[in-house]
């Protein structure tokens, strides 16, 4: 079984991700840091290098998506592959980085890899405001994530919730604004129920 955990920069995918997979046993995929040859380049020219760019990270989110259904185990995965398509991709675009030309090409293979794998059988999506992401955000402290506008975290946002709503798989949407999973074990045990209750009308009579 495949399950992903979906949200915005700062919603706590990663930290929901480490402790559902110790609640339930299942085995925590988090998105590879893997060093990206077109990175360097990327940033003295993104729009030159945004395709490559975003085909390389394909590839290797392909390559989870594959190991993750080769799998016998239920893996429960931090970011999925359709995040990277329909949230950071058509932001790229979106903002002029990626021709019509290049994005066509890359939504083609997309589809193509899809066809051969399938999407989670459980999405989990932590629905966030922006000053709760910014909140996260600055008390995480990354020095990266510094310069992350308040602009590109509402234009990721939007585009997170169009395609939630358009989002033909079985879906679980928490509200993670309120909720302080990691520090409140209430509100963990809230999510837990949620799933419970989701998976077990998932397989039920299976």
């Amino acid at each position: 079984m495949h399950i992903g955990v979906a949200g915005n920069i700062g919603s706590g995918k990663t930290t929901l991700t480490r402790m559902l997979a110790a609640h339930y046993g299942w085995t925590p995929k988090y998105e590879a840091v893997t060093y990206n040859p077109y990175l360097e380049d990327y940033y003295k020219d993104i729009p030159r290098w945004s395709f490559n760019l975003e085909v390389y990270f394909l590839t290797q989110r392909f390559k989870d998506i594959l190991e993750i259904s080769n799998s016998e185990d239920t893996v429960i995965q931090d970011r999925t592959i359709l995040e990277g398509v329909y949230i950071f991709v058509a932001n790229n675009k979106e903002m002029g980085n990626l021709s019509g030309r290049d994005f066509n090409t890359y939504m083609d293979l997309f589809r193509l890899m899809m066809s051969l794998v399938k999407a989670p059988d459980l999405l989990i999506y932590l629905k966030s405001s922006i000053p709760h992401l910014v909140s996260q955000i600055q008390k995480r402290g990354r020095d990266y994530e510094r310069s992350i506008s308040i602009d590109y975290l509402t234009g990721l946002n939007e585009k997170y919730e169009k395609w939630i709503a358009s989002y033909q798989g079985r879906v679980l949407t928490i509200d993670a604004d309120n909720l302080d999973f990691e520090n409140r074990p209430e509100d963990f045990a809230s999510i837990t129920d949620m799933i419970d209750a989701e998976l077990y009308g998932l397989f039920q009579g299976q």
